[in-house]
């Protein structure tokens, strides 16, 4: 099992109330499988993401990712996770504006420490991958919304990490571009990547193998993506 969660509960203090962000849920995500998260706005589903992705840490409850609890682990040992185990695809793509496509997928291999001459092989690799190896001298602002989530997806990649978190990644794509995104995530998880993706659209979650329904911080709904 690559995430095992199991009573997380987390509470946000707003202003004198408490906050039931999430309310006692439990996950688990086997190696290999591709989960879509979904929910109404305020349902958890955010919460959810930034604690799976070690951004945050629950109230109460326990989170293991790869058979290492997480849930208590202080900011430096979180970073150290992120960057060794999770790769992050954001809906606003989160590229470095003034940076090449190669440089940008760089970054995760310069945090890890891995020398320059590696760097540049495995973001070359990457972006072959992805289908941009005659795009990555490219700027951010020299590609379309689609080579630049490609550009996203590969630096998540880069680092080799067990888990990748999409967090509405086609959210600021057209419908084509948006579903030739997701056809690279069905070859992504075909070739083993494990996939936890936010989304609130059902033709975006039907790409997964299962779904997972979130409403006032609690599950609500679990089940198999007929094919």
């Amino acid at each position: 099992m690559l995430i095992e969660i199991r009573d997380l509960v987390k509470v946000y203090r707003m202003g004198d109330n408490d906050v039931r962000a999430l309310d006692g849920v439990a996950v688990g995500v086997e190696h290999g499988e591709f989960v879509a998260i979904m929910g109404p706005s305020g349902s958890g589903k955010s919460t959810l993401m930034n604690l799976i992705g070690c951004l945050d840490t629950p109230t109460s409850g326990t989170y293991r990712l790869n058979d290492q609890e997480v849930s208590r682990l202080n900011d430096d040992e979180l970073a150290r996770i992120r960057n060794r185990e999770i790769g992050f695809v954001f809906q606003t793509f989160n590229l470095l504006s003034r940076t090449s496509a190669l440089e940008n997928v760089e970054v995760p291999l310069v945090y890890a420490g891995v020398p320059r001459a590696e760097r540049r092989q495995r973001a070359t690799e990457m972006l072959a991958m992805v289908g941009l190896g005659d795009r990555m001298h490219h700027q951010p602002n020299e590609l379309s919304g689609g080579q630049r989530q490609r550009v996203a997806v590969a630096r998540a990649l880069v680092n080799r990490p067990s888990l990748l978190l999409a967090d509405e990644p086609t959210g600021n794509l057209d419908s084509r571009t948006g579903e030739e995104i997701m056809q690279l995530f069905d070859d992504l998880n075909r070739a083993g990547n494990t996939i936890v993706l936010v989304t609130h659209e059902e033709d975006i979650a039907a790409h997964a193998s299962r779904t997972i329904r979130l409403r006032d911080g609690r599950i609500v709904e679990e089940k198999a993506v007929e094919a």
